[in-house]
């Protein structure tokens, strides 16, 4: 099936949608390190440690990518 013209690309909204993933990333965070009081294991303390590390990753990207949206968004 061939389409007669691509979808527009639509980032009018893409600043809600990085800003509910930081959110929704921040809560994970805090509910991995509500966990690791309810765990005597090393291993699963450091896996919560490592996956928060790349959660602190994630959110410096998100916020980068907000803030290179909201300028695009503002040359429009």
């Amino acid at each position: 099936m061939a389409w007669d013209k691509p979808n527009p690309d639509d980032r009018s909204d893409n600043v809600e949608k990085l800003q509910g993933m930081v959110h929704h990333t921040i809560e994970n965070m805090e509910k991995a390190e509500e966990s690791m009081a309810f765990t005597d294991s090393e291993e699963q303390l450091q896996s919560i440690k490592a996956k928060n590390e790349r959660r602190r990753e994630s959110l410096q990207a998100f916020r980068s990518e907000i803030k290179d949206e909201a300028k695009q968004n503002n040359q429009e």
